[in-house]
């Protein structure tokens, strides 16, 4: 396991706060046993909950031509037929994977190919789950496409996330599993498919970016 580079800064503030409650506790509250180890205990979690949050999990990535790879880890939450009115203006397969604030939050390209498009869109942050988060909350549309299929990402900031990281850029290559984007603390991202497209997940369940199969293209 390692860290990803979004969380040094989080990291070292907590590490720095933990140090100083835990010195003033020391000084202050070790004679009063019933205060001093529950505020040990919460700051201590959090600490660790941070670290936890932005961890990079050593994986053996699932790869294959006609392979659609998860872009990240969480849970299905939404596979239904939809507009899409940003880039294809048509009707997709709208598949969502919702990441609570335990899940890894890398997101991963589910396919070999070219970047065609990318847009940040500054918003609100109502929940994830929320039918309209998808297109006024904090979000980037990402258009990844090779000669076999072309596809769409979203990601969607939720009610805790409060920046949305992406690191490509249009006409970039991008290989399947390669690290498009981060989102920081709780977040939603969609995938459009071709309509007709066999699913191999369903909905609630959960999946992991980079192994779990999506769906597989003629």
């Amino acid at each position: 396991m390692t860290i990803h580079r979004e969380g040094y800064k989080y990291i070292t503030i907590a590490t720095v706060v933990f140090a100083v409650v835990a010195w003033l506790n020391q000084h202050y509250l070790l004679d009063i046993w019933w205060a001093y180890w529950p505020i040990q205990t919460v700051f201590f979690l959090l600490w660790l909950w941070i670290v936890w949050f932005f961890r990079i999990p050593n994986r053996t990535f699932t790869q294959g031509e006609n392979l659609v790879i998860a872009p990240a880890d969480g849970k299905v939450v939404v596979i239904e037929e939809t507009i899409e009115t940003e880039y294809f203006k048509d009707k997709r397969l709208q598949v969502s994977i919702f990441m609570s604030p335990l899940n890894v939050h890398v997101n991963r390209s589910p396919i070999k190919g070219i970047v065609k498009y990318m847009r940040y869109h500054p918003g609100k942050y109502l929940v994830a789950w929320h039918p309209k988060s998808s297109t006024e909350n904090e979000r980037t549309t990402v258009v990844v496409g090779n000669e076999k299929t072309t596809l769409l990402m979203r990601q969607i900031a939720g009610a805790l996330a409060r920046r949305i990281c992406y690191y490509v850029k249009e006409e970039q290559a991008i290989g399947q599993n390669e690290e498009f984007g981060f989102i920081r603390f709780g977040s939603r991202v969609d995938i459009y498919f071709p309509v007709g497209t066999q699913i191999d997940v369903k909905i609630g369940q959960k999946v992991a970016g980079g192994v779990t199969v999506l769906a597989k293209m003629p």
